[in-house]
């Protein structure tokens, strides 16, 4: 089971959780979560104006062995108008435009996508189940 919570940030609502959303799969081959503007295909939708973040911005997918990757996929424009890190264990890293990452199982964690001319972001913490 990969559990997904979302919360939409901006400078004015900075200390608080604005937007809370939740979304769950279980893990199951070819199981996929996706995040981004377009709600008839993302199960974690971000504000219609933040554009930001693409109609599909992150696609989670469970492999043939019950192990979650994410994905930043690449969209319409050749450079991106925001940033992703994925954060466990204390320790960020950046997620490369077009990269996959696997997620521990057992394992925590978030996924941060930050507008690059606005301070604001979408946070999207994850569980996988081990």
């Amino acid at each position: 089971m990969l559990e997904l919570t979302m919360a939409s940030v901006s400078d004015a609502d900075a200390a608080a959780t604005a937007g809370m959303t939740i979304a769950e799969a279980p893990s199951a081959p070819g199981a996929v979560l996706r995040v981004g503007r377009d709600k008839s295909v993302c199960r974690l939708v971000t504000p219609d104006d933040w554009l930001f973040v693409s109609r599909v911005h992150l696609e989670f997918v469970c492999g043939p062995d019950g192990t979650w990757t994410v994905t930043w996929l690449r969209g319409s424009q050749p450079d991106p108008s925001s940033e992703v890190r994925l954060v466990r264990g204390g320790a960020a890293q950046p997620v490369g435009y077009g990269a996959t990452v696997s997620l521990p199982r057992g394992g925590s964690g978030e996924l941060i996508i930050a507008d690059r001319s606005r301070p604001r972001s979408v946070n999207v913490g994850f569980y996988h189940e081990g």
